[in-house]
């Protein structure tokens, strides 16, 4: 193979990585603009997308989909929280895409890895955003009040994201781009 050819394709490559960053980005950014509405609060979906990128990206287009994504989504939405959000969410999509790419990396599947992944980026989440709302609204109770919608968020957001990727075969489906 020439080097124009390995030039060219690895190119192709960049292009692709970068424009499904890009793409799960601005659904990150779209999906925390709302939340549905559930008895004494909001559900945000936009876990589905951190946890989604988390399994199917490097740690740094993990991190750019995660916390730059919840950044903006914040920025743009509801600006208190942001800073909250980077480094949370952030956090959240780095530790899942380092768990699928070296944990159990004897496995034939990713799976386990991205399991423990989203299991340590769930409890991530939870902590991260009882602790920034804390500090943030300066009341404790406040978090611990928001508590369960956390826990409902993370959940569902792992649980979507491992299904998406494993079960919907969306992590093969990327490999093979």
């Amino acid at each position: 193979m020439t080097t124009e050819k390995i030039s060219s394709s690895k190119n192709k490559n960049h292009l692709r990585l970068m424009a499904v960053t890009a793409m799960l980005m601005a659904m990150n950014i779209a999906l925390s603009s709302f939340g549905v509405p559930v008895p004494g609060g909001h559900l945000y979906l936009n876990d589905i997308v951190i946890c989604t990128a988390g399994i199917l990206l490097d740690p740094f287009g993990a991190f750019m989909v995660g916390g730059i994504g919840a950044f903006l989504g914040d920025f743009f939405f509801y600006p208190t929280p942001m800073f909250v959000s980077l480094a949370t969410h952030g956090l959240q999509a780095v530790v899942i895409s380092l768990c699928t790419r070296h944990a159990f990396s004897g496995c034939k599947t990713k799976a386990f890895g991205a399991g423990l992944g989203v299991f340590l980026g769930a409890i991530i989440m939870i902590v991260g955003y009882s602790l920034g709302r804390a500090f943030i609204y300066s009341t404790p109770e406040y978090a611990l009040l928001k508590l369960p919608f956390q826990i409902l968020q993370a959940a569902v957001g792992a649980i979507a994201a491992m299904i998406l990727c494993f079960r919907f075969q969306l992590l093969s489906l990327y490999n093979r781009l």
